[in-house]
């Protein structure tokens, strides 16, 4: 794809690759899938920006790596933000659309509904979790949360974990769509350095929070300068650059990297997507004893699941469900 290509760029992330400087990258727009991911929770608008940043992460860092089933970013703390969790389901095939979801826990009556958000997780773990599906060993990178934001905190991950320097530029928000509706927008770029070697990698500790790796513990020399003059670069980008839809993709592109060599290749759509379903909150169930069963069946006779990702809701006959059920249906034996 050349860069005056025309592409409905709403939900999408687009692959690029600096050539000059050996830096790959990737631009997110999201605006249906935010939407919907933040309309299925009445969040406070602290857990809303932080659902909104973790999004637009997952996209970005889904996106970059090789997937075969699931990406997953958990973000936990002690603090009234708990939980921000999300999954990036990839395509099952080539032209197909990536999936995303997330959703968050917290402690309403301890969160200040003003105060910023990332504050409010207080300590805890950012974690990345890659699960290539049957057959395979789920991986899992943590680092502690650091850094001032939750793109700090992936930075930080990738720095530390990969020794990759990674940086993230990121904006959303609510705007107003045409009908005068307020509809939720995000954008970002991630730029990526590919060093061919990592100075500290093996060593005790780095410069960034708490002894860990940052970007300049990993590139020294043209490496280094190159890296610092991508980030010089990206700081000059606009809030209204990222969420567009005034901007496209490649056109930020040729303003902040004309001198770099930019190539893009094909965007990868995407969209809200869950994978719960009565089957799988039966699977769930099947570990537990009528007796388990019996105290999580309501006055009513039933027993009830909803889905935090999408807000879906089950019934099902207690009879049916767990090692012991006796009644027919599914799960019945």
């Amino acid at each position: 794809m050349t860069i005056g290509s025309q592409v409905a760029w709403d939900d999408t992330v687009l692959p690029f690759q600096l050539d000059r400087p050996d830096i790959r990258g990737r631009v997110a727009r999201l605006d249906g899938v935010l939407d919907r991911i933040l309309a299925q929770h009445d969040y406070p608008a602290p857990i809303e920006a932080l659902v909104a940043e973790a999004a637009l992460l997952t996209a970005l860092i889904g996106q970059a790596i090789k997937l075969r089933w699931k990406l997953s970013l958990q973000i936990r703390g002690n603090g009234p933000a708990r939980l921000i969790a999300t999954d990036y389901f990839g395509p099952g095939e080539d032209g197909q659309p990536a999936r995303i979801r997330a959703y968050a826990s917290f402690d309403r009556a301890r969160l200040d509904p003003d105060a910023d958000g990332f504050a409010q997780i207080g300590q805890g773990f950012f974690a990345i979790l890659i699960d290539q599906g049957r057959g395979t060993l789920p991986y899992q990178g943590i680092t502690p949360i650091a850094g001032g934001s939750l793109s700090a905190c992936a930075e930080t991950y990738f720095a530390q974990s990969e020794q990759l320097p990674t940086r993230f530029a990121l904006s959303f928000g609510r705007s107003l769509a045409p009908r005068g509706a307020a509809v939720w927008r995000g954008g970002g770029v991630m730029v990526q350095s590919m060093p061919k070697a990592s100075p500290l990698a093996a060593g005790a500790g780095g410069s960034g929070d708490g002894g860990l790796l940052a970007a300049a513990d990993i590139l020294s020399g043209d490496e280094g300068e190159d890296w610092t003059r991508i980030n010089l670069l990206l700081d000059t980008v606009e809030a209204l650059e990222l969420v567009g839809p005034a901007v496209q993709p490649t056109d930020l592109l040729v303003r902040l990297f004309h001198e770099e060599g930019p190539r893009v290749f094909a965007a990868q759509p995407v969209r809200f997507g869950c994978t719960c379903s009565e089957a799988k909150v039966r699977d769930s169930l099947s570990i537990y004893s009528a007796k388990d069963i019996a105290r999580m069946t309501t006055p009513e006779g039933i027993v009830t699941a909803d889905c935090q990702f999408c807000g879906a809701h089950y019934e099902l006959d207690p009879a049916t469900l767990g090692f012991e059920a006796t009644g027919g249906g599914p799960g019945g034996r």
